[in-house]
């Protein structure tokens, strides 16, 4: 029987993008918490910072999301290298704002595709690849960033509401698969506000710190909920079950 409550303390942890934003504020919360943090960004330089920052709380592992084999090469190096792992965020994402309706961008093909690969490629293909580890630890667990906007999507991110909203979708569906197999790992969905961040900069008004989602995600993890809504998202939640006309107009 799983605690309501579980700490964290000593868990092995990967984390995506874990160097800007949201990843880093959660990156800094988990080893507070007392977690060893393997921390996965394109950036090897600001890992480094990061590994240098943490010590032997934080293990960088340089991966660009966006290529197939480097991916597969993240799940061969964490089979090798960490006999125990307890935890996958897959919290790195981008966004491209991108009008169909308009001159098409020359690279719009390469643009679409490298939004897929992070948003929703990469987290699936991670899963997919590190589920046996996470299962035998016996507490293991996955969590997925998404975002309001895979429930209501805006005009201006097309693809990128796209993803997140499959990403939703896989996330229910692992969530069954795991409760069919006894609950050894739990998944968890975490839903997004709009958040300070590099990539929200002049969109929208407000935002919350990446520190207090940061908060919230580990706050609803520990309390094993499979559905952390952070900050205005709580309203979202209300809006779409009593109101999802007006929910739909608010986010468009």
């Amino acid at each position: 029987m799983r605690h309501k409550h579980q700490s964290l303390a000593g868990n092995v942890i990967l984390l995506t993008g874990a160097t800007r934003g949201i990843g880093r504020a959660m990156c800094d919360r988990l080893v507070a918490e007392g977690a060893r943090v393997l921390a996965v960004a394109s950036n090897a330089d600001a890992l480094e910072r990061l590994r240098a920052e943490f010590g032997d709380a934080v293990v960088a592992m340089p991966c660009d999301l966006d290529d197939p084999q480097a991916r597969a090469e993240l799940v061969a190096q964490v089979k090798d290298e960490v006999p125990r792992l307890d935890g996958l965020i897959n919290n790195a994402g981008i966004q491209i704002e991108m009008r169909f309706f308009a001159p098409q961008h020359p690279q719009i093909a390469a643009m679409i595709a490298r939004e897929i690969e992070i948003n929703l490629v990469a987290p699936t293909e991670l899963i997919a690849g590190l589920l046996p580890q996470l299962g035998a630890s016996g507490s293991g667990f996955v969590v997925n960033v998404t975002t309001g906007l895979a429930i209501f999507p805006k005009q201006a991110s097309p693809v990128y509401c796209a993803t997140k909203a499959g990403l939703r979708s896989l996330t229910q569906s692992l969530r069954y698969q795991a409760m069919a197999e006894g609950g050894q790992v739990f998944v968890s969905e975490a839903i997004m506000s709009l958040v300070d961040t590099e990539m929200t900069q002049g969109r929208g008004r407000g935002k919350i710190s990446p520190e207090r989602a940061a908060g919230e995600i580990v706050a609803g993890l520990k309390a094993r909920k499979p559905e952390i809504w952070i900050g205005k998202a709580k309203l979202l939640r209300v809006l779409a079950r009593v109101v999802p006309g007006v929910a739909a107009r608010i986010l468009r």
